[in-house]
């Protein structure tokens, strides 16, 4: 079990605790310095999703006026071609 534990972590427990640790001082440090804080990361990751949900849906719109639009056209234009072809 301590070897598939310790295979997982990539060492023993003890020293992956250690650089976890030291990896989490040292980004915490750099974080700090540029004025980020945890939830504005968390903040950041909500606002990103809602923008894609939105946008999704923005898109469908201007997708169904596409539709609407070329229909305008491409509706008559196809009556007229059937009407033409149906008189020979």
């Amino acid at each position: 079990m301590s070897n598939n534990v310790n295979r997982f972590l990539g060492g023993t427990v003890v020293g992956t605790i250690v650089r976890l640790l030291v990896v989490s001082l040292i980004v915490g440090f750099i974080l700090s310095a540029l004025g980020i804080h945890p939830l504005d990361i968390y903040y950041g990751i909500i606002d990103f999703l809602r923008n894609i949900w939105n946008r999704g849906f923005a898109a469908l719109g201007e997708v169904g006026h596409y539709f609407v639009l070329g229909a305008i056209i491409v509706v008559p234009v196809f009556l007229i071609i059937r009407i033409l072809s149906y008189r020979r």
